[in-house]
């Protein structure tokens, strides 16, 4: 069992940027790919990002390449996603997930262990 934690959401400016955090406690989860979704009000829950046990592996969706940056530091059991160039549309609640495979994923349904949520909202 992992249990997940984020934090570091809150209100930004459009063109702001804000840093998430992901702390894994329980299961070690330094050879599970951690991975980041969001779900904005009466959608989906779309992935943003993920990052291999070894950090060289990397995964963006097409909607946030070159503004975010995922990270991680398996001595600390911690993901980060930093987020630059803010725009409104990103306003959404970001989930940190964990998989219990070593491969990459982008699906939800690939990740077993989610976070409650952070709440991110870029203002215009």
């Amino acid at each position: 069992q992992v249990q997940l934690a984020e934090s570091g959401g809150g209100l930004v400016q459009a063109g702001g940027s804000l840093s998430l955090s992901c702390a894994a406690s329980g299961r070690t989860f330094s050879r599970n790919v951690m991975g980041w979704f969001r779900q904005a009000p009466g959608k989906e829950r779309d992935f943003v990002a993920a990052i291999t046990w070894s950090g060289i592996s990397r995964e963006y969706a097409d909607s946030v390449k070159g503004r975010f940056t995922i990270s991680r530091d398996n001595a600390k059991n911690t993901a980060y996603l930093q987020m630059k160039d803010l725009k409104p549309e990103d306003t959404a609640v970001y989930y940190c997930a964990a998989r219990t495979a070593v491969s990459m994923g982008t699906m939800s349904y690939q990740y077993a262990y989610w976070g409650q949520g952070t709440q991110v909202t870029v203002s215009s």
